[in-house]
């Protein structure tokens, strides 16, 4: 999508506008990149609730969290519901981009991954009902 076709969907991100909506009470919904190389959606995510003081940010994903190894490969593989940001680094478990990873962890944003095709999982995890798993500061 193009730059100017975003603008038809939705406005530029500006924070101090992002935060207005928020005082206001309604929904920010952070989309796509930020248009520069070597940065993933991940990254962009993390800097964006990284910028607003965000509470928690929420991985979408199409799997219900994070495993010890691929649950698609191995059947045996071990689903956490909360790990800290130090236990997935040691394990160099795949949660999201380094960048992204160290954001969030810097500024003590809890992360949550899952499940986006699961009825319910998106309004569960905006509630903050536990879904997922819960990456969160510890180490």
């Amino acid at each position: 999508m193009t730059a100017i076709e975003m603008k038809n969907v939705a406005e530029p991100f500006i924070r101090r506008r992002a935060l207005r909506h928020l005082e206001k009470g309604r929904v920010v919904i952070f989309a796509a990149g930020t248009g520069h190389p070597f940065f993933s959606t991940d990254t962009t995510a993390a800097l964006r609730a990284s910028e607003i003081g965000a509470d928690t940010l929420l991985k979408a994903t199409k799997v219900d969290g994070i495993y010890d190894s691929d649950p698609r490969t191995n059947p045996r593989a071990h689903r956490f519901e909360t790990i800290t940001y130090g236990d997935a680094l040691r394990r160099r478990l795949k949660v999201m981009d380094s960048t992204a990873f160290s954001l969030c962890m810097d500024n003590r944003i809890p992360i949550v991954v899952f499940d986006v095709f699961r009825e319910g999982n998106l309004r569960a995890a905006a509630s903050g009902r536990p879904v997922g798993t819960r990456v969160i500061a510890g180490d």
